[in-house]
């Protein structure tokens, strides 16, 4: 099976940016091997989602094309969160929360035609999880206004907003990767002359949706320590 050069820097990039993405969750936040993980994933999350943009609008995939944008916006705003002072905003960030806040009311309206049609998916997804990211990019869009409106975003919530954007970010990929066409893991161990000699537990669907859900309990779990950690620092507060 024959991969053009861009579908190969696309699951190229894809498979370092889960494997930095995993590295930079691993470490202590905030230590020096966490900055260097983040920075490599940022690089290759920001790579693979413009890629994935490109490789969508050639094959006319317009669920791919949402999702690309979405993920830059994700990682690219989690970037900023993280390289920023407390309190810091800009210009920018006005334009950026216009593309959660059209893909979000997209998604809606998209999920809505379905519901009313009497249709379970869209082009193959499933219309719960339309709704889903429909309600975590108007979520995003209104975490943006919060954080103009107010003036930026300090101390712990500045973290978490930076976390739940990465993890959020990963959490897409894995999907796209794991879950996506043709089983592609196996595609890309068989083309080089490993698949064949693995366990078939290793391309199941079950491994395939844990590790595609992992992301989010990653996020849910660094979310409640930031909280305990804010709790604790203001209890101890004299």
């Amino acid at each position: 099976m024959a991969y053009s050069p861009l579908l190969v820097v696309h699951i190229s990039a894809g498979s370092l940016g889960l494997l930095s993405g995993t590295a930079a969750m691993s470490f202590r936040q905030g230590s020096s091997h966490h900055a260097l993980a983040g920075k490599v994933f940022d690089a290759y999350m920001l790579t693979i989602a413009t890629a994935a943009v490109y490789l969508a609008i050639v094959r006319h995939q317009p669920n791919n094309i949402g999702g690309g944008i979405l993920t830059f916006y994700l990682i690219g705003t989690a970037w900023l969160t993280a390289r920023r002072r407390d309190g810091e905003t800009s210009r920018f960030d006005w334009v950026a929360l216009l593309i959660p806040l059209a893909i979000g009311i997209l998604n809606w309206t998209n999920g809505l035609k379905v519901v009313r049609s009497g249709a379970s998916s869209q082009d193959g997804v499933p219309v719960g999880m339309i709704f889903f990211m429909g309600s975590v990019c108007l979520l995003a869009a209104a975490g943006d206004v919060r954080m103009l409106v107010r003036g930026g975003v300090l101390g712990a919530k500045r973290i978490a907003r930076h976390l739940w954007r990465m993890c959020f970010g990963l959490f897409i990929a894995a999907g796209s990767f794991f879950l996506g066409p043709s089983n592609r893991p196996l595609r890309l161990l068989s083309e080089v002359g490993i698949g064949k000699h693995l366990s078939p537990a290793l391309f199941s669907t079950s491994l395939y949706l844990i590790l595609s859900i992992l992301p989010l309990i990653l996020l849910i779990f660094w979310i409640v320590r930031i909280r305990l950690w804010k709790k604790a620092a203001f209890e101890h507060t004299p």
